[in-house]
């Protein structure tokens, strides 16, 4: 499985992605799943993926040499969509195409070829967005009331957002935010892991801010993770014991 997460706030947008793919306790490998496109001073995009390797990568494959468009024709990249509604239509119909070839034949092979994607940034002028893609090629739009997408295991990480990120926090708060999420995952599951990667784009910047990947010698993760749980058991420790079952 996997653990992804999109950050939309004031200030811009964050992404994280782990890079734990297994087939098994005893088959564990190592893929990216965050890719960003970016063309300085004029576009970033960001697609975090999550389900069947093969259909994400053959997806990802699409976006990148092309797709033909049913009407007109023309093979379109994401690189060249006007708008992130239209590239983000154009990721359903690389999914979707992906999802089809992936499947041909293998209706019985009892190997599921469902995914999910998150899909975000900024082209020119217009609004830095973030969506979730499905297998079907139809998506939902991140908004200000709810300012985070997630995809794979999002259950362990969900309470920390919810509790701690609205569309007013800082960009780099949603980023440390984010990383503490995804610890709480990878504590708690097992087919979630580091190293993880992680890009930030600022609005109306048009440049990553921040484009790398963390592994578990990465300092500022470690003290991250350690002082979460401290601040943990400080909390509980500093809340009153409840009062049932009679005095103490």
């Amino acid at each position: 499985m996997t653990y992804c997460c999109g950050i939309l706030v004031r200030g811009g947008l964050v992404m994280i992605a782990d890079t734990r793919t297994n087939a098994g306790l005893d088959n564990i490998s190592t893929f990216r799943k965050l890719h960003v496109f970016e063309q300085p001073g004029e576009r970033v995009m960001m697609l975090a993926t999550a389900g069947n390797l093969s259909v994400t990568q053959g997806a990802v494959t699409l976006l990148a040499e092309g797709l033909e468009n049913p009407e007109t024709h023309e093979i379109e990249r994401l690189v060249d969509a006007r708008g992130m509604l239209q590239a983000a239509q154009l990721v359903g119909r690389a999914v979707r195409r992906s999802h089809a070839m992936a499947g041909e034949g293998a209706e019985d092979s009892g190997v599921s070829f469902d995914v999910s994607l998150l899909f975000g940034g900024q082209i020119g002028s217009g609004p830095l967005r973030l969506f979730m893609i499905y297998t079907a090629g139809n998506f939902i739009e991140c908004t200000q009331d709810t300012p985070y997408l997630q995809i794979g295991e999002h259950k362990y990480g969900k309470p920390i957002l919810d509790r701690a990120v609205s569309f007013d926090t800082d960009v780099l708060d949603a980023l440390k935010i984010g990383l503490i999420s995804m610890d709480s995952t990878i504590r708690s599951n097992l087919s979630v892991g580091l190293p993880v990667d992680i890009a930030l784009l600022r609005r109306d910047a048009l440049h990553t801010d921040v484009s790398t990947r963390i592994d578990g010698s990465d300092p500022y993760f470690r003290d991250l993770r350690e002082s979460w749980s401290r601040a943990l058991r400080a909390a509980h420790i500093a809340i009153p014991a409840p009062p049932y079952g009679g005095a103490r």
